[in-house]
């Protein structure tokens, strides 16, 4: 999962293992991240979907759809701090999920401020945080303030920043067509540059920038990490292959821990300047040495295109 993720908690004597119809998501995140278009997806998915829901009457809605509706894959929550009274008690009310047997999962949405910025602008719309005097860069702030808990307790987070709706579309079948309750982990290498920032939701960064840059060699200039020339180019360099013998022999180490913890996703960044050529080709390597350990990482490139 998810960034920060928590160790699961004791289950309670009347709790038990959810089958297919009594999975519950509670999708949430900040606003402009692609909740509404999240719920959507669920819904095509044949789930039963609530947004702007109270927590306080989260177990109700759950109990009512699941033994209203036989066919129901299961029930998808929408839930964030626009809902004032009770948000701020939502660790009572999915301790009460959890008991009842409806263990929620959070799937987290989130994108960087200055992407959310520009959403909010394109669209013309106030930030549902607003108040008079704040702007839209504060309301942002004071939105991840309330969720900053809620981020950390989630079981899958994903970074929509970068991302098409077809893209987030597959990211969300594909979590909701896992297995629940899997004992597995994702593992996503992310390609990025330092010249645009850190993605949002960085598990583990490593900076490539030690690597001699194809950027000022004139024939690879133009290319990128997904051009044979450029890959040969960078780990043609000693330091390349060191590097990535010394993270592999740290990620062996790490993964099993994070497994036993209960986390279900790591978000593993590397950095070069502007994310085009070494980064890139870092990855793809990495993810071939991982598969050496039984480990199939997924990867994305954030600023290749840029």
């Amino acid at each position: 999962m998810a960034t920060g993720e928590s160790p699961p908690m004791d289950e309670g004597k009347g709790s038990k293992p959810p089958g297919d119809r009594e999975r519950v998501i509670v999708v949430t995140g900040v606003s402009g991240s692609g909740r509404a278009t999240a719920m959507r997806v669920l819904e095509d998915l044949g789930w039963y979907c609530v947004d702007n829901l109270p927590v306080a009457v989260a177990l109700t809605v759950v109990r009512l759809a699941i033994e209203h509706d036989p066919a129901l894959k299961g029930v998808a929550l929408g839930i964030d701090p626009r809902e004032r009274i009770f948000f701020p008690e939502w660790p009572h009310f999915f301790a009460e999920l959890k008991k009842a047997g409806f263990p929620p999962q959070i799937l987290f949405l989130d994108a960087s401020d200055e992407i959310l910025a520009r959403r909010y602008s394109e669209t013309r719309r106030p930030h549902p945080l607003a108040e008079a005097g704040l702007s839209v860069a504060e309301s942002i702030r004071r939105e991840r303030l309330a969720l900053a808990e809620m981020r950390e307790r989630a079981d899958r987070f994903i970074d929509t920043s970068a991302l098409t709706v077809h893209e987030l579309r597959e990211l969300i079948t594909t979590f909701v067509l896992g297995a629940p309750g899997r004992s597995t982990m994702t593992v996503a290498l992310v390609s990025f540059g330092y010249k645009y920032g850190l993605p949002v939701g960085l598990d583990l960064v490593f900076d490539v920038r030690f690597l001699s840059n194809p950027f000022f060699v004139a024939e690879l200039r133009s290319l990128d990490g997904l051009d044979p020339k450029v890959r040969q180019y960078v780990m043609g360099q000693q330091e390349a292959t060191r590097f990535l013998e010394e993270v592999g022999r740290l990620l062996a180490f790490l993964l099993p821990l994070y497994r036993r913890e209960g986390k279900s996703y790591l978000t593993i960044g590397f950095g070069c300047t502007g994310g085009r050529h070494r980064s890139p080709v870092i990855v793809r390597a990495l993810k071939d040495r991982l598969a050496e350990l039984g480990v199939d990482a997924q990867v994305r490139d954030h600023d290749l295109e840029r």
